[in-house]
């Protein structure tokens, strides 16, 4: 999504699996999971979307996830977060950024031409990346109704006590802004920056902590199996769009409707007024979204609040 201010990240590499990795993590952190837990439940797989056979060597898909959002936030933001090979796991407060290395840029490209130059920069740091201090925040899949290629994201949230020093990339990522939830949808209204759905929906569900140490506590507290991959269902409106996300009475878990649109010929005001249980984000344009929910927040994770627009497009709630 070029223009857009996303969280960093890229594509799963089959150097994030290699099992050369478990001669970094030994001795200490012993596989297949190196000490993040009982390995979460698998989700069927959705219409549409196939994945090749896996390796029966390779690592974890969600170790290799964690690490490839690691690689990917250093090659595009020069964020590295690593932890010293020798270093205890157990954490009870927020990971720290390491400092970058001597010789950023070029082991930053020798990275980008090949992934597998990741494990060498790690050894070569005596470090392994910090797959304990990314919780896994849940994912989105592309809509069906996007004429595009379409992706299965897992988004990783980390907390960190100090904010790192960045260095963009100038190629994938030309600029960067630490923003709270607030401050973020207040540049999305003021079309200083355009999130797309799912990272404004995020922003919003972030805003309901009050504190990074509240976050914090939550996402610790959080068990592996509460993490869901949401794939939207696109309704149609005579006026508008809609996005039903799982939980909403009108969304139907039904390869039809997931691989199709759904419409209407009523306005967005309608179908808005007689929802009961509602997930949704509603589209009017790149700058104007709205989000319903009534579902109930839990320790499994949290809804954000209602977020309407008025008619002159300043938020209320």
């Amino acid at each position: 999504m070029p223009g857009a201010h996303v969280f960093p990240g890229g594509v799963l590499d089959a150097a994030d699996s290699s099992p050369d990795w478990l001669r970094l993590f030994a001795p200490r952190h012993t596989p297949p999971r190196f000490g993040l837990g009982p390995e979460p439940p698998r989700q069927p797989p959705f219409p549409g979307l196939s994945y090749g056979d896996a390796d029966p060597a390779a690592l974890p898909d969600d170790v290799a996830l964690r690490i490839c959002a690691i690689r990917e936030t250093f090659e595009e933001a020069g964020v590295l977060l690593l932890r010293p090979r020798d270093s205890a796991r157990a954490s009870q407060e927020p990971s720290l950024a390491l400092s970058p290395p001597a010789g950023l840029a070029e082991w930053r490209s020798r990275v980008r031409s090949d992934p597998r130059c990741f494990l060498q920069l790690c050894a070569h740091l005596d470090c392994t990346p910090d797959i304990w201090a990314l919780h896994d925040w849940g994912g989105w899949l592309t809509p069906y109704w996007r004429n595009t290629r379409r992706f299965d994201t897992t988004f990783l949230l980390c907390c960190l006590r100090e904010i790192p020093s960045v260095e963009p990339d100038l190629a994938e990522m030309v600029g960067y802004k630490w923003l709270s939830p607030s401050e973020a949808t207040e540049c999305f209204l003021s079309k200083e920056i355009w999130l797309a759905p799912p990272q404004f929906y995020e922003v919003r569900r972030l805003e309901k902590f009050a504190s990074l140490p509240a976050l914090y506590r939550f996402c610790s507290d959080r068990s592996l199996e509460a993490a869901e991959k949401w794939l939207p269902i696109v309704f149609l409106t005579s006026d508008g769009t809609i996005q039903l996300l799982p939980g909403d009475e009108l969304y139907v878990k039904d390869s039809d409707f997931l691989e199709k649109n759904m419409s209407t010929d009523k306005k967005t005001e309608e179908i808005v007024k007689e929802g009961k249980v509602v997930n949704r984000i509603v589209i009017y344009s790149p700058h104007v979204y709205e989000i319903y929910t009534t579902l109930p927040s839990e320790n499994e994770h949290v809804y954000p609040r209602n977020y309407v627009m008025s008619k002159s497009h300043t938020a209320h709630l």
